[in-house]
């Protein structure tokens, strides 16, 4: 099949690479000049393990095409699938600017039969949006289908290609045959997929992100409250996901989720529920909690060095919101860091990843370092804010002899507190005693 992905963001680039790894042709659209150059040459914009690798063996073999034209892609096209941002605006709704910008351009341009298919995570009712818009400007015969992406960042290749669901909102046997085809190579090993209605399916992907951030949420709260009781959260996490009815994952206490989807879906299922007249306050209280928690490692610090940190040197390892990834978005790193440099600290900062977008987002308020353990010379304290792999088995020793004191402070609970203990550090974490 010939397909068109609008958006060359995490979710374009990877829903187009996988397309094309099954051998559909696909062009991949973005209005951004820069980005599709640099495509063209073969440069990934984005950090995401295995995409690399994959967009280059299609290019090569001639499936898979980048372009900043739509027009002109999408004559030949079967479906085109909407892949661009919807982010937050100032009241925490989801901006669908960009999606209908989208859906006009389809609209003018439509020569025929098409599916569109949106990608982009939207309220429920913008399926019916993009519909009126392209209506304005075609008599052409079209379907819209909702098709929300479930894919985490770091193993989003993985999940594209081996899905535990994929989940079709569709309004027609026409539209519904079409899909089933462009995924058939992904249900072969009987992997789900479910079909409902459009408005279900926007539906479903806000709820599921929205059950996500609650687990999260809610294992902060209990850390916290464990460190107030003397119990320890990860003995707590250990027995209580155990049940399955409630399963291990996502039970991971720390300093709040970040990224581009939790934060940004919960706000807006948020507004969507007071616009219906029906508030969630259950996700009230998770968004209030987590905003709490992004600060929980800098009070700690705070409780160690006082409010004033001037003259304090305090060394970073992890920006990004989560390992694999080099996404800073609404990263808890940030909000720690604008927390601490407002109180005078200076920060020296380490992540194998994130540093290129860190720069961008700090500038010169932030000292940044090509080598973990070069970031903690003369440094008062060491932060962990992201749990990358290359820090879980640390030369304590090393670590010793460049900071200035031997103080950790442990936003992931990497180690176990009695090991950095024994080797003569201050470990302070999150939920254990």
């Amino acid at each position: 099949m010939k397909l068109v992905v609008i958006g060359t963001g995490y979710v374009g680039l990877v829903t187009g690479a996988c397309l094309a790894e099954t051998g559909h042709h696909v062009t991949c659209v973005d209005i951004d000049e820069q980005k599709i150059a640099r495509l063209r040459r073969g440069e990934v914009p984005i950090y995401e393990p295995g995409l690399k690798e994959i967009l280059a063996r299609n290019a090569a073999k001639g499936r898979l095409g980048f372009s900043t034209d739509l027009p002109a892609a999408m004559p030949d096209s079967e479906i085109l699938i909407i892949a661009v941002g919807t982010p937050s605006t100032e009241d925490g709704s989801a901006d669908l600017s960009h999606v209908l910008a989208v859906a006009e351009v389809i609209g003018r341009n439509l020569n025929g039969y098409k599916i569109i298919v949106n990608k982009s995570t939207v309220p429920v009712g913008s399926a019916d949006l993009v519909r009126d818009k392209i209506r304005e400007f075609t008599r052409h015969d079209f379907d819209v289908v909702s098709n929300p992406e479930f894919l985490k960042e770091g193993d989003a290749v993985n999940d594209f290609m081996k899905p535990d669901r994929i989940v079709l909102g569709v309004s027609s046997a026409r539209a519904e045959e079409l899909m089933q085809r462009l995924y058939a190579p992904f249900q072969r090993l009987g992997h789900r997929l479910i079909v409902m209605d459009v408005r279900s399916a926007e539906m479903t992907k806000y709820a599921a992100n929205a059950i996500l951030a609650t687990k999260i949420s809610f294992m902060n709260e209990i850390a916290n409250l464990c460190e107030k009781v003397g119990a320890d959260v990860t003995s707590v996490r250990y027995g209580v996901g155990a049940d399955p009815r409630i399963g291990s994952q996502f039970l991971f206490p720390g300093v709040g989720y970040g990224g581009s989807c939790f934060p940004k879906d919960v706000s807006a299922l948020i507004r969507i529920g007071a616009a219906a007249g029906n508030p969630l306050k259950i996700l009230q209280a998770v968004e209030e909690v987590n905003e709490r928690q992004r600060l929980r490692i800098a009070e700690k610090v705070v409780e160690r060095f006082g409010a004033d940190l001037k003259g304090r040197t305090l060394a970073v390892w992890g920006l990004a919101f989560k390992p694999r990834t080099d996404d800073m978005r609404e990263a808890p790193s940030v909000y720690t860091i604008r927390e601490l440099t407002a109180r005078g600290a200076a920060i020296q900062a380490y992540d194998p990843a994130a540093m290129q977008e860190a720069r961008r987002i700090f500038g010169e308020r932030v000292r940044f370092f090509e080598d973990g353990y070069e970031a903690l010379r003369g440094a008062d304290a060491l932060l962990i804010l992201t749990e990358w792999q290359e820090f879980r088995d640390p030369d304590f020793d090393l670590m010793k002899s460049l900071l200035k004191s031997p103080i950790i402070f442990d936003g992931r609970n990497l180690f176990e507190p009695a090991h950095p203990r024994q080797m003569g550090f201050e470990y302070f974490c999150i939920g254990r005693p």
